[in-house]
């Protein structure tokens, strides 16, 4: 559900991008900033990197409501979880102003549509009820701590907290991996 979440989020402030500053290309990536041999993860520059640096558990339950399909099971109950996301603007040095640029539009964005429901983003995964994106202000000991951890140098960002999802095991469902291989290939007898 997690990336669900995030990955309609991208998508969502990818086509109001598209639409506004009349572009073709994505500016906006769900990816993280770098890999675990310390090499960008991140595929070209000039973009956008939404990446998850936190997940929390949601301690003030004071209104759960379970829209998708089901019910709840009392055996195991739901965990509410909060993410912190982080949009960091990964241009080439020479291009410094427009990663200001596209830092401000992402902070506009959100001021416009800071909650995500099923009726304002058609594309908002069943078993979400609802995103909310609040801002949130690091100072810089914080700051330098979170770049630190994350293994890279700093780059012009900014972090929202989203509340909230909530999990129980119903969003659980079969996963059957890609098989490598050409169409003739089979699979061998269990």
């Amino acid at each position: 559900m997690i990336y669900e979440a995030l990955s309609c989020v991208t998508e969502d402030i990818n086509n109001n991008l598209k639409r506004k500053l009349q572009i073709n290309e994505d500016k906006m990536i769900l990816s993280g900033i770098v890999n675990q041999d310390g090499s960008i993860a991140a595929p070209g520059e000039n973009k956008m990197l939404v990446t998850l640096v936190n997940v929390e558990k949601e301690t003030a339950r004071t209104s759960v409501s379970h829209t998708g399909a089901g019910t709840y099971n009392t055996a195991s109950p739901m965990v509410c979880i909060n993410l912190y996301v982080l949009f960091s603007a990964y241009f080439s040095s020479n291009n410094y102003a427009q990663a200001l640029r596209f830092l401000s539009y992402t902070i506009a964005f959100f001021q416009s549509k800071n909650t995500f429901t099923a009726q304002n983003t058609p594309t908002l995964d069943n078993g979400i009820s609802k995103l909310s994106f609040e801002l949130e202000s690091l100072g810089p000991e914080r700051q330098n701590n979170m770049w630190a951890t994350l293994g890279t140098k700093y780059m012009p960002s900014v972090l929202y907290k989203v509340r909230m999802l909530t999990f129980d095991d119903s969003i659980i469902k079969e996963y059957r991996p890609a098989i490598a291989g050409t169409a003739g290939d089979t699979l061998p007898a269990r």
